[in-house]
């Protein structure tokens, strides 16, 4: 018998933020795979078993273009037409395009830069945690720990000048954060986009040691370079940030493995 999620459950029990809906749990105990009526009234699928998921994800006969997600699980958006992904984002792209933007990039983080990021990932951790205990208590881990840190580094990455970073990380805090108006996200996009476009010259005129200038030896525009800097920038920020919060969140409530990390 064919089962039907009738719509897109978000709700997580509360205690529980690291566990699926249950709605997700139960569609996947029965069928790795259930009928899902979209919100424009489009009739379509949703995987929950891993098997099948890996197995979607690897089918070259699906796709990640922009253009062609049409149909949202929770949004109508009507007749309006989604256009493909900016140049460089290629996370919105199937091959060759998608190639085209990631692997050069790939290529950029060596070992040897690795070595020294994880040098510099280490000073300012330590950086961090000592200006928060000098504060004392009460701390806010998210504001004072894990947002700060990724942005530091992603600023390293593109080698965003020391003078520009507290404006840059401003705007793009604003960005990701969740909590601003359409038109505030569209201002503080535009402003970021902006400042990527010249950040892309500056490197151009004078190459630095860091990703964006080694990418600026290929045959990549100056939009597409824009593009992919976007991207990290979507890509390493947010994650990592949740990452760094939500990853103490379990230590603290899982004392065990918080013993054992200790140990």
């Amino acid at each position: 018998m064919e089962h039907i999620v009738t719509t897109l459950p978000t709700a997580r029990r509360s205690g529980c933020p690291f566990d699926p809906p249950e709605e997700l749990t139960e569609a996947r105990a029965h069928s790795p795979i259930s009928r899902l009526p979209f919100a424009d009234g489009h009739q379509g699928w949703l995987v929950t078993g891993y098997d099948l998921v890996r197995s979607a994800l690897a089918d070259p006969r699906f796709s990640s273009r922009r253009e062609l997600m049409r149909h949202h699980p929770l949004i109508d958006y009507g007749d309006v037409e989604t256009p493909p992904a900016p140049p460089g984002e290629f996370l919105l792209m199937d091959e060759p395009l998608h190639g085209r933007y990631r692997k050069p990039l790939v290529g950029k983080f060596t070992v040897r830069r690795m070595r020294q990021l994880t040098e510099r990932v280490e000073r300012i951790t330590a950086e961090h945690l000592d200006a928060m205990e000098q504060a004392g208590p009460p701390a806010d881990l998210v504001t004072a720990f894990a947002k700060p840190i990724p942005a530091i580094m992603i600023c390293e990455l593109l080698g965003v000048p020391y003078e520009d970073r507290d404006l840059f990380q401003e705007q793009v805090e604003s960005l990701v954060s969740g909590q601003i108006s359409d038109e505030e996200m569209i201002a503080a996009y535009t402003s970021t986009q902006h400042y990527l476009g010249e950040l892309v010259a500056a490197k151009r005129a004078n190459p630095t040691d860091d990703v964006l200038s080694d990418l600026t030896d290929g045959d990549l525009t100056d939009e597409e370079l824009r593009g992919v800097s976007f991207l990290l920038l979507a890509a390493g920020l947010d994650t990592t940030a949740n990452m760094l919060a939500l990853g103490t969140f379990a230590l603290l409530r899982n004392p065990a493995q918080l013993a054992a990390l200790r140990a």
